[in-house]
C-alpha cells in the first residue's frame, strides 16, 4: 500500500509533464516566417509578450494564450497558413 502512495506524485507528474505537444530538438527547427499570430492574425506582441513553441519541428508563435489552447486543439486547421 505504501508503494502506491510514492508511485501517485511521480505518475502525476509524469501525466502532467507528458502530454504536452511533440517537440524536438532546437538545432533542427524551422523559422516562424510570419509577424502575426498564427491564429488570429494579430500582429506578435499586440496583446503581450509574444508565445512560442516548437510543434512537430516547426517554430510556431502566438499573441496570447487562448490562441495557443486553440491551436492546440485543431493544429492542421493552422499550420497550413505558414507554408503559404
Amino acid at each position: 500500500m505504501k508503494t502506491k502512495h510514492r508511485l501517485y506524485p511521480a505518475l502525476m507528474l509524469l501525466l502532467a509533464t507528458g502530454c504536452s505537444t511533440p517537440i524536438t530538438g532546437s538545432s533542427h527547427q524551422k523559422p516562424y516566417p510570419l509577424t502575426v499570430c498564427l491564429v488570429s492574425g494579430n500582429k506578435l506582441d499586440s496583446m503581450g509578450d509574444t508565445i512560442s513553441e516548437v510543434y512537430n519541428g516547426q517554430e510556431v508563435k502566438f499573441c496570447c494564450e487562448p490562441c495557443v489552447k486553440k491551436f492546440h486543439a485543431h493544429p492542421e486547421k493552422y499550420l497550413p497558413k505558414i507554408t503559404r
